[in-house]
């Protein structure tokens, strides 16, 4: 089965922009993501809507950060994405007439319930700032200069 991966790959963007001076081209970023210009576009769109980033047109255009990276969580990122729900199993039929299936979905929507409540809770309490404070971390601890920092971005 085929992971969703566009929060991790949002919050790659994200963690370079916020270490890159100036903006950065939908075309930059797609080349970073192996992805197309459009599909930047439009996520990204989503965050600037939530007020995330910005962007700007003209030659010397693209996207920026506009908002505080202490203030905006892993959750909030994932909700500005329109990301899917957090899990992709369930059950079969959502009103079954067989007793077991009954039982099964009550057992499976239980837990899938609770391992949400979990997940929804520990993307809630990590921040941007977190991530860039233990990139930094991991740049230093390497040796790694400012343009291996950024190789990608």
């Amino acid at each position: 089965m085929r992971t969703d991966s566009r929060l991790s790959r949002v919050l790659h963007v994200l963690l370079h922009m916020a270490r890159h001076d100036g903006p950065m081209t939908s075309e930059h970023i797609a080349r970073m993501l192996d992805t197309n210009p459009v599909v930047v576009r439009r996520t990204m769109a989503g965050l600037r809507e939530a007020g995330y980033v910005r962007s700007g047109a003209g030659k010397h255009g693209g996207w920026t950060m506009a908002c505080d990276l202490r203030e905006v969580t892993l959750l909030d990122i994932h909700r500005a994405v329109g990301g899917p729900h957090l899990f992709a199993i369930g059950v079969d039929k959502a009103n079954p007439d067989c007793a077991v299936e009954k039982v099964v979905n009550q057992a499976l929507g239980d837990a899938l319930q609770r391992a949400e409540a979990i997940l929804i809770e520990t993307l809630g309490n990590v921040v941007l700032a977190d991530l860039a404070q233990r990139f930094d971390q991991l740049c230093v601890a390497g040796g790694w200069d400012e343009a291996a920092r950024h190789a990608d971005g």
